[in-house]
């Protein structure tokens, strides 16, 4: 079975009388353990996708299962539940807290899930020493450099060990050579079985993930995987 499940999934909104189809009739998986991207450019409906089957946001019609859960028609409180315990989200702008250290920036996951102080210790040291930032727990965000903050924000989206983690253009607010850096830490991820959602508008980023998944106006114009040479799938 698929960790992602959607089917016939639509996003609409009404504006001034006129329907407006953010998603039109999607249908994907996505499977444990896959490293994908979500490409297409401005508005053409990848963000909603992610927001969607990140819990951020419930599709207008279709279904959508995560790990074997139904969410599509969850009370907010089991969305909030669900994102803590089952999804990680990485974003372009990072949205570390200024006054909080490194350590308790990765520790805010934990503090929602009733973790105790030890263990949220320990689990966040773990996900720092994941991103070689074990020696920065004291720092505050603006003391690091933004390559840095992006690793911080990767290691709090780990720390819950969540089913999937959702990458929002990642990189975008990164040089090359840094966001280089970045992706090069997701592929590793990804070798250790972590399943990666990158959402991106850059063919050159998504083109190293093996699977490319392209948006176009609400639907998906191409379901490519690098194993099958280039072949649609």
């Amino acid at each position: 079975m698929a960790l992602v499940e959607v089917r016939n999934v639509s996003k609409i909104y009404y504006l001034g009388g006129e329907e407006i189809r953010a998603l039109d009739d999607v249908s994907l998986e996505i499977e444990l353990g896959e490293f994908i991207s979500i490409i297409g450019p401005s508005g053409s409906g990848k963000s909603t996708l992610m927001h969607i089957l990140g819990c951020l946001d419930t599709p207008s019609k279709g279904t959508i299962t995560l790990d074997g859960t139904m969410i599509q028609n969850a009370s907010a409180p089991q969305l909030a539940r669900i994102r803590n315990e089952k999804i990680g989200f990485v974003f372009q702008f990072f949205n570390l807290l200024p006054k909080l250290t490194v350590l308790q920036n990765v520790e805010l996951p934990m503090i929602y899930s009733g973790v105790s102080a030890r263990e949220r210790r320990e689990r966040a040291m773990a996900a720092l020493t994941m991103v070689n930032l074990e020696n920065r727990t004291r720092h505050r965000p603006m003391q690091l450099s933004g390559g840095q903050q992006q690793r911080v924000a990767i290691a709090r989206a780990l720390v819950n060990s969540p089913k999937i983690v959702f990458a929002d253009e990642p990189t975008g607010n990164l040089d090359s050579h840094t966001g280089d850096a970045i992706l090069n830490l997701f592929e590793r991820l990804s070798e250790q079985g972590r399943t990666i959602a990158l959402v991106t508008h850059d063919p050159e980023i998504a083109a190293r993930t093996p699977r490319r998944i392209e948006i176009r106006d609400g639907k998906i114009a191409r379901n490519l995987d690098a194993k099958l040479a280039g072949m649609e799938i």
